[in-house]
């Protein structure tokens, strides 16, 4: 009977651990990327240029990337769709009735970590990220957030993580966030020879942009028209 007993404590624990630390893949929502530039950062932070680096969409497996213009921000560069770690150029014009599986055959993929535009993805470490020295947690927008810091003789940066077991479909350092359990939503970094600081925010939402949402639907719909449902 107490082994019985022993055996059935050490299940549970077992499965509560499991639960504990277990992964949830979020299947829709959004994501923005935003960065702020400051100039002659040292004499004040007055001189700033704020640029909305991206737009992501997702559902499921599939990304639909809104390529905002820099130099004109109310118009977008272009829509991109992502799958995996390919990338296909939807353009800017007339893409409401675009047929992902028809692009696929259309046009050639292309690698996301060559893409120059939008949100950059990388699998390279931090720089100088084994030199990296851990801070006090602090609040920030209402969320705690665990810290660490990389100082060089021309950077000081810092890196705010949201702990969560939550996973996006797109993260800015991927060996970090796992060593820290959570999610880069923030970036501070300071040139120290240039004299510019820079913040670069990623900012988690659940719903799609307005102009991606029938995009989405549509495709959907052409999904189960092909596979014979009504």
């Amino acid at each position: 009977m107490k082994n019985s007993y022993t055996i059935i404590v050490l299940g549970f624990l077992v499965l509560s651990f499991i639960s504990c630390n277990s992964e949830i893949k979020s299947e829709k929502g959004g994501i923005d990327i935003i960065t702020n530039v400051y100039f002659n950062a040292s004499k004040s932070l007055n001189e700033v240029k704020t640029f909305h680096i991206s737009k992501i969409n997702y559902s499921h497996d599939t990304i639909l990337e809104i390529v905002p213009n820099l130099h004109f921000p109310e118009a977008n560069q272009t829509v991109l769709l992502i799958r995996d770690s390919i990338y296909y150029d939807l353009g800017n014009e007339n893409i409401q009735e675009t047929i992902f599986s028809d692009l696929l055959h259309k046009q050639k993929p292309k690698s996301v970590f060559e893409k120059k535009i939008g949100a950059l993805f990388s699998n390279d470490e931090i720089p100088n990220y084994r030199n990296k020295k851990k801070l006090s947690d602090t609040i920030l927008f209402k969320k705690r957030y665990k810290r660490f810091e990389i100082n060089s003789p021309w950077n000081y940066t810092r890196f705010y993580v949201y702990p969560t077991d939550t996973i996006l479909p797109y993260s800015l350092y991927k060996t970090a966030e796992k060593d820290f359990s959570g999610r880069i939503e923030r970036i501070d970094s300071y040139n120290k020879k240039t004299d510019v600081f820079v913040t670069l925010q990623l900012f988690p939402r659940k719903n799609w942009d307005k102009e991606i949402i029938d995009l989405f639907e549509f495709n959907v719909f052409v999904k189960n028209k092909e596979h014979g449902y009504k």
